[in-house]
């Protein structure tokens, strides 16, 4: 059986066994707080493997194993940054926002504000931070289903991303929070094991010796002349031929990186699933023990292909090295059983990641698509008067809107890196979300005016450097390599844009007289303790 074959029955295997999960959570979600939270049903083990499910996405263990293939050293900062931000997000933001919102993150920010214009802002966000999220996956999922079938046309490669799109439209308006739960947990165990199958390979063949297997690595895949210099930094960042700009560029990065998990609206909305605040506190620390031993294994993985894989084999699978993990699974697997070992280990190392794919897409239209529902449909438009059936039925139908442009923005950027576009959406929620949570939470003079200039400036700085940089234009990676209007030196705007957007925040509180402390002071106790949660957007 080739590995094509085999790559599909394990691939339809997966599908078939969530969606047979999303019909069975179909029939569980009756209640908005079905569809939007699950329910409130799931411990904080569930919740925290879901988190490990949501946040290991195919930038995790497709981009990140193809950044440490191809650039050494370098490579690894995203591991550290993404595992880093969850010690930001446990200890700022897990228990407070479980305790003061219900559904979404504009509950918090529209507690003690003016709800309309606060609510449509963070609405807004949501809905751009979660499409470039998704970016990411359709880029990895093209190049994975590309790898796994053997298509190499562009065209095919199109179809994958409308395939997968339209899967995860599916889950998400019919299986809901309930079903994407699900999907995740399932997922994040198949991930996990089969990471640590694949790591467990390769150390073996390498004796256990972590420099054995680094030492063979910068041989194989290090630069010409200088084979050491992979292990160290300067392959992809501050480079002399960047110069200044490289340098601050990775200082913009790690921001971006450190500071973005906080301001995910897809992480966000998972401590809604918990029933009280001490499950949602286990949850982020059994997803922080997750992601942690995940992130060790991707060194093991980038290195492992660096060095059995080589350079020259990757970037022809993907110039963006989003291949780099399938395609060391189909080596270790050759080498140690044989050609039929290589072909079983492909298939289900690329099955796995295409399971990751479809549930971090899940959870992302879920967000956005609940923001649209929850926040500006049924708060902004209809003021409050919309009954819940009416809210789950815009969600589902904002899905089918969000997956469509989803669909038509990956297929743009699908010669891009995926770990290099999560950063992006990292960047441009830490540069409007968080300021905008954070204030909320611990200034007690935060405003109307604050939030909403808050967001917009943070949003919309990030947006446009990101515009004028590299990334659109004027580079062979950029979206549209015709054209050059990249003015902005960075590839990542967070150094910019982060401070921009807590400068805005401050900015328009001070400029505005607006100030309610009896509402801080209930929000500050509701955040503390939990009391009232329930009923926090009642108004």
């Amino acid at each position: 059986m080739s590995s094509t074959t085999l790559g599909m029955i394990l691939f339809l295997t997966f599908v078939a066994a969530t969606l047979a999960i999303t019909i069975w959570a179909s029939r569980q979600t009756k209640t908005a707080a079905d569809y939007y939270a699950g329910g409130r049903s799931f411990s904080g083990v569930q919740n925290g493997l879901a988190i490990g499910g949501d946040y290991m996405s195919a930038a995790s263990f497709l981009g990140i194993a193809g950044i440490i293939a191809l650039s050494g050293y370098d490579g690894f900062l995203y591991s550290i940054g993404f595992l880093v931000a969850w010690l930001v997000a446990l200890l700022l933001v897990a228990e407070l926002m479980r305790n003061s919102g219900k559904f979404t993150m504009a509950d918090v920010l529209a507690f003690r504000m003016s709800p309309r214009p606060v609510r449509t802002a963070a609405g807004v966000s949501t809905i751009v931070v979660s499409i470039f999220y998704l970016l990411a996956q359709m880029v990895g999922a093209g190049a994975l289903v590309g790898l796994l079938l053997g298509i190499t046309s562009d065209a095919g490669k199109i179809w994958t991303i409308i395939g997968v799109g339209a899967l995860m439209v599916v889950y998400v308006v019919f299986g809901g929070m309930k079903g994407t739960t699900w999907v995740q947990i399932v997922k994040a165990v198949l991930l996990m094991s089969g990471a640590a199958l694949v790591t467990l390979l390769v150390l073996g063949k390498f004796g256990f010796n972590l420099s054995a297997l680094l030492s063979q690595a910068a041989t194989t895949s290090g630069p010409a002349g200088n084979p050491e210099a992979f292990l160290s930094p300067g392959q992809k960042y501050g480079t002399d031929a960047q110069g200044l700009a490289g340098k601050i560029d990775l200082i913009s990065l790690g921001l971006a990186l450190v500071l973005g998990t906080a301001g995910l609206p897809h992480i966000l909305i998972r401590f809604y699933t918990v029933p009280t605040a001490k499950d949602a506190r286990k949850s982020v620390m059994w997803g922080i023990g997750i992601i942690g031993v995940f992130y060790l294994l991707t060194l093991v993985l980038g290195f492992g292909a660096a060095a059995l894989v080589g350079r020259t084999a990757i970037t022809e699978g993907d110039a963006a090295g989003n291949t780099a993990a399938p395609l060391l699974a189909q080596r270790i697997g050759e080498e140690i059983f044989g050609p039929v070992g290589g072909t079983i280990l492909l298939a289900f190392i690329g099955a796995v990641a295409f399971a990751t794919i479809l549930a971090v897409v899940a959870g992302l239209t879920l967000a956005s698509s609940s923001s649209f529902a929850h926040d500006l449909y049924a708060h902004v438009f209809k003021r409050g008067q919309a009954s819940e059936r009416q809210e789950v039925v815009v969600a589902r139908v904002s899905a089918l809107v969000i997956g469509a442009a989803a669909i038509g923005l990956g297929i743009l950027a699908q010669n891009q890196n995926v770990a290099f576009l999560v950063a992006l959406a990292f960047a441009v929620a830490a540069s409007g979300n968080l300021p905008a949570i954070l204030f909320s939470l611990f200034w007690k003079r935060f405003n109307t005016a604050g939030a909403v200039s808050a967001i917009y400036g943070g949003l919309v700085s990030a947006l446009l450097l990101v515009i004028f940089s590299p990334v659109v234009s004027g580079g062979p990676t950029a979206l549209f390599k015709t054209a050059d209007f990249a003015w902005f030196p960075l590839s990542n705007p967070g150094i910019v844009s982060i401070p921009l957007g807590f400068l805005c925040g401050w900015l328009g509180t001070i400029l505005s007289k607006e100030y309610n402390a009896a509402k801080y002071a209930e929000i500050e106790v509701r955040s503390l303790t939990g009391v009232g949660a329930e009923q926090a957007t009642k108004h």
